[in-house]
């Protein structure tokens, strides 16, 4: 006994796919397929946006590392002693002390004595015998130093194990 209206069952076939059944939604391989594409893009994204403290103190240190070895290699070429040293009072204003020096070098190759960015400190400076103050020669042996630069919540650590150059690495935990 038939209970649907006579004509209904062709409209319903007419409406159906090729395959002969109706489609009820996607997949579940289409749908890992989208969420897999939403998870890249996600990961590409935090990586583009990079914490600006952190890449600002990261130039700061391959900075600061260039202009140890380029006074080690002034140090070592005129026989000169000569050390970096930090301002202790970490204050930067006008007529305050630079944020660093570079004592030794002749006047003719002045260094930079300043940040780029003015928040940028000296937070630990280890040189030989425990001194606050880089030793950079004229020995070729300058003894293990380091100093741990911190800008905000990010610090990152300047590194020579005295034969060595300087090399950025992150700081270890406590």
């Amino acid at each position: 006994m038939r209970t649907s209206a006579p004509g209904s069952e062709a409209r319903r076939r007419a409406a159906a796919p090729a395959g002969g059944r109706a489609a009820r939604g996607f997949t579940m391989i289409e749908l890992m397929v989208v969420v897999a594409i939403i998870a890249l893009a996600a990961g590409v994204t935090a990586l583009a946006v990079r914490d600006p403290a952190g890449a600002q103190l990261e130039r700061e240190a391959a900075r600061l590392a260039a202009l140890l070895e380029a006074a080690r290699s002034e140090s070592r070429a005129l026989g000169l002693p000569v050390v970096w040293r930090p301002n202790d009072e970490g204050v930067v204003a006008e007529g305050a002390p630079p944020p660093f020096r570079f004592v030794g070098l002749p006047a003719t190759l002045a260094l930079p004595q300043a940040w780029l960015d003015p928040r940028v400190r000296a937070e630990e400076v280890l040189g030989p015998e425990g001194q606050r103050l880089i030793r950079l020669g004229p020995e070729p042996l300058i003894g293990a130093q380091r100093i741990v630069l911190r800008l905000e919540r990010e610090r990152l650590m300047l590194r020579t194990d005295g034969l060595g150059p300087f090399v950025v690495a992150p700081v270890p935990a406590p």
